[in-house]
């Protein structure tokens, strides 16, 4: 296994910006978007988030509620966004709804949109349980023109990593349902728009740390994931698994930092780098005077050297 130290790369000026922290995607040549996905723990904001890698500048849009993922579409200005119970594109120019967004109806309350992945023209999210404690969150699929959101599947605690995987013809959803500590296959129909049954991919339950965001490797062979670490360790991480026989292959530190919440892989000048979200999320005051990059943004090479 090979192991990297992951270095800052970005600093938020703000304590709202670095509770929590989530969701980098690729935003042109130069930038990345992220979410924050609240601006404290009584906050019941969140934002986008434009940081341009060479000047180190932030750009920060005010959302109407909490995040769980905003993905950038050709129009720059127009992410595909879930907020608290709305998914829907959304205008950060405007800080209007493109058109009506769909809404997820039936859920008990204390839940609210998590993480997601593109699919078709529209997005396969999962939502959570903002307590973290009762499995009344769920999975669904949102397509443009949707009123409302298919329900896939209920029994999710804190519905996070997702990728869509096709093998012979045949697609699935790999997801992760984070208290578990497992990541698990669904196949996955997307024209009759259901799921069937799951099947264990990784178990990591031995592991102290709990999987968040996930990636997958550009070979398509391996999966990168955020390591979150509710405990006051000195450091945090992600890890690479392989998806043919679950071995751990690499691994990437974030010192100062043991919350790590989401990987993204994105190529610069040639060359494949990750990057890491971390949160401050639930840190008592001197947890935060001891971990002096909770809430930053790390980079490292790809593959770990």
């Amino acid at each position: 296994m090979t192991k990297q130290i992951a270095k800052v790369v970005f600093r938020p000026g703000s304590d709202a910006l670095a509770y929590l922290p989530e969701g980098p995607c690729q935003y042109g040549e130069d930038k990345l978007s992220w979410v924050a996905i609240q601006h404290g723990g009584e906050s019941r904001e969140g934002s986008i988030n434009i940081l341009d890698l060479a000047s180190g500048h932030n750009e920060q849009h005010v959302l109407p509620g909490r995040p769980g993922f905003a993905f950038p579409t050709e129009d720059r200005s127009i992410f595909l966004v879930g907020v608290e119970r709305k998914v829907g594109f959304y205008n950060i120019e405007s800080g209007q709804w493109i058109d009506a967004p769909g809404e997820v109806r039936g859920e008990e309350d204390g839940t609210i949109i998590n993480d997601g992945v593109i699919y078709r023209d529209g997005v396969i999210f999962g939502t959570k349980d903002v307590e973290f404690t009762d499995p009344k969150a769920a999975l669904y699929l949102w397509l443009p023109g949707m009123t409302d959101p298919v329900k896939l599947r209920g029994g999710q605690t804190c519905s996070n990593g997702k990728l869509i995987l096709t093998r012979e013809g045949k697609e699935f959803l790999v997801d992760i349902d984070t208290p578990t500590k497992l990541v698990v296959e669904y196949p996955l129909n997307g024209d009759e728009q259901r799921l069937g049954e799951p099947r264990t991919v990784l178990d990591l339950r031995e592991v102290a740390s709990y999987p968040d965001g996930m990636v997958i490797t550009p070979d398509g062979r391996s999966v990168i994931i955020a390591m979150y670490n509710p405990e006051n360790v000195e450091e945090g991480e992600a890890r690479q698994y392989s998806l043919r026989d679950g071995r751990l292959e690499a691994a990437w530190k974030t010192p100062g930092s043991p919350r790590v919440t989401c990987p993204l892989l994105m190529e610069i000048d040639g060359e494949m780098e990750l990057f890491l979200t971390t949160a401050v999320e639930h840190m008592r005051e001197e947890e935060k005077a001891q971990h002096l990059n909770a809430g930053c943004l790390f980079r490292a090479g790809f593959p770990a050297q």
